[in-house]
């Protein structure tokens, strides 16, 4: 019971000082993509750093079991050579055994331009990006500017069409 105390304890104060560290992140830019980690079922991990930034980037905030998320990536794994000349960055915060079972299922790895991951416990994008349902998805240009994103519903082909205008 001490040690239950003890970590909820710490976790609580390092809740509050990320908190109060990024309010006051002043390398923070509004439209640019976050610094965000994500481990992949390959034991390394993905950053934001690690994006080619050659194209367009979309980034799909989702879980595995989200019925809303199934329906998205049943529609845009249809719809690939729509996506040939654009990075997608799939991060979940569930486990990395989920993460494993959803790449098997939709096959990722047969695609260059698809990163996978779990940014697990730290729920980085979904504070940064105040996610309270998924899926969520952000279009980049290849600058890494915002162009338009979707809460909730993620209609693909007008995500195309918003792609296809940056090239």
């Amino acid at each position: 019971m001490q040690s239950i105390k003890r970590n909820l304890g710490i976790s609580l104060l390092l809740l509050v000082i990320f908190g109060f560290m990024s309010s006051f992140n002043s390398t923070k830019k509004a439209g640019e993509i976050p610094p965000f980690k994500m481990l992949q079922t390959n034991g390394r991990y993905f950053t934001a750093m690690d994006i080619p930034r050659e194209k367009p980037i979309v980034i799909i905030y989702f879980a595995p079991d989200c019925e809303h998320c199934q329906v998205l990536m049943n529609e845009l794994f249809k719809k690939m050579p729509a996506f040939k000349n654009t990075e997608l960055v799939l991060v979940t915060f569930k486990s990395i055994e989920e993460v494993a079972d959803f790449e098997k299922a939709y096959g990722t790895r047969k695609y260059d331009n698809i990163h996978v991951g779990t940014e697990g416990n730290t729920f980085f994008l979904r504070m940064y990006y105040k996610i309270q349902n998924t899926p969520f998805t952000i279009l980049y240009d290849k600058n890494g500017k915002a162009i338009c994103s979707y809460r909730a519903k993620t209609p693909v082909d007008d995500l195309i069409s918003h792609i296809n205008q940056l090239k």
